[in-house]
């Protein structure tokens, strides 16, 4: 099946057309009413930064990488888990998803960090399933179970250009790593529309290198996730994941390279990288290792969010030291861990 034949099927599939879609308050009301955002509908942004991805699309390279991912799904090699399953033809990977994709909720959010959110928000888009599968999940139902609606292409891209005409500070991807090739559809049919802020990579950390350099120019800013810094430690948590802490670091090290440390103008993040760390009870997350290691090799300048809201949900209960709450002294230790080390941007 060509790419072309695919996205048309997959438009088809939740009965909306390769222009038209939900916009985002058709589809927060489960409408099937269809409307087209129109570039004259979209306000400019007014930060001078301009995201990347505007030059990867007008000088085609974006078009090229996009080729390749679609590619990839068809002996899936989008994580490190590497299922060789040919999702294009139906069969689901370790994610549960096959060949269409499912959007959990879409709108503009408050709760991640304040260089993020600002005053109006950054704009979650949150997709259903994932290819970590942490026992201790805590949206479970939307990454373990696959709550969400079916969604095309087209109304991706319409839900960019509202929450860019809400004022969002950027475009948040959250869990985005099983679904690359649909995302950057998604994004060119947005920047026919006038998008034109950051795009936000918010993940697990468990991803390919590969995938992550196909991403070089076109994501603003990375998220990540570091859970575990000892992969047999982690194994048990994380349905397998081989070599979990590998891999993680790596791309880690590459989301660095590519936009290096977070740039803040008038206290909003335009580019850059944030890594987040849940420090887990018992120390199973590894903290002390963990802010060592970014001193080492991103440097004490790197933003990093110390994580204290861990709780024993989905499975943890199960799964001893995970199955009780962190103790006070426990996050007062990990954060003494990260001023010996040296961080200078942690919170």
């Amino acid at each position: 099946m060509t790419r072309r034949k695919f996205i048309k099927v997959c438009c088809a599939a939740t009965g909306l057309t390769a222009l038209g879609g939900w916009n985002l308050y058709t589809w927060a009301r489960g409408s099937s009413t269809q409307e087209q955002c129109s570039a004259s509908s979209v306000p400019l942004n007014k930060n001078t930064y301009k995201p990347g991805y505007l030059t990867l699309e007008a000088n085609g390279e974006l078009e090229r990488r996009e080729r390749i991912l679609w590619v990839k799904m068809e002996s899936c090699d989008l994580c490190p888990r590497k299922c060789r399953v040919n999702r294009m033809a139906g069969v689901a990977g370790m994610c549960s998803v096959s060949n269409t994709f499912r959007v959990a909720s879409v709108g503009p959010h408050f709760g991640n960090e304040r260089v993020l959110v600002g005053a109006r928000g950054t704009g979650n888009i949150f997709f259903s399933n994932c290819n970590l599968l942490c026992i201790f999940c805590q949206n479970w139902e939307i990454a373990h179970r696959g709550d969400g609606r079916l969604t095309s292409h087209a109304a991706l891209a319409n839900m960019m250009i509202s929450l860019q005409q809400m004022g969002c500070h950027n475009i948040n991807f959250v869990t985005p790593t099983h679904l690359v090739p649909h995302l950057i559809t998604a994004l060119r049919l947005a920047i026919a529309n006038g998008l034109n802020l950051p795009l936000l990579y918010n993940t697990s950390g468990y991803e390919s290198l590969e995938v992550i350099q196909l991403l070089d120019g076109v994501v603003d800013i990375y998220l990540p996730d570091f859970k575990f810094q000892d992969s047999e430690k982690a194994t048990r948590f994380l349905h397998g994941a081989p070599d979990y802490a590998g891999y993680t670091a790596a791309a880690i090290k590459e989301m660095h390279r590519q936009v290096g440390t977070l740039n803040i103008v008038d206290g909003i993040a335009n580019r850059g990288l944030l890594v987040r760390h849940l420090v887990l009870p018992e120390n199973t997350a590894g903290t002390d290792t963990f802010v060592r290691w970014v001193v080492s090799e991103l440097g004490a300048d790197t933003h990093v969010n110390i994580m204290d809201q861990y709780w024993p949900a989905f499975l943890a209960h199960n799964h001893p030291p995970l199955h009780r709450r962190l103790t006070p002294r426990e996050f007062e230790q990990a954060m003494r861990w990260a001023r010996d080390a040296g961080l200078r941007n942690f919170h």
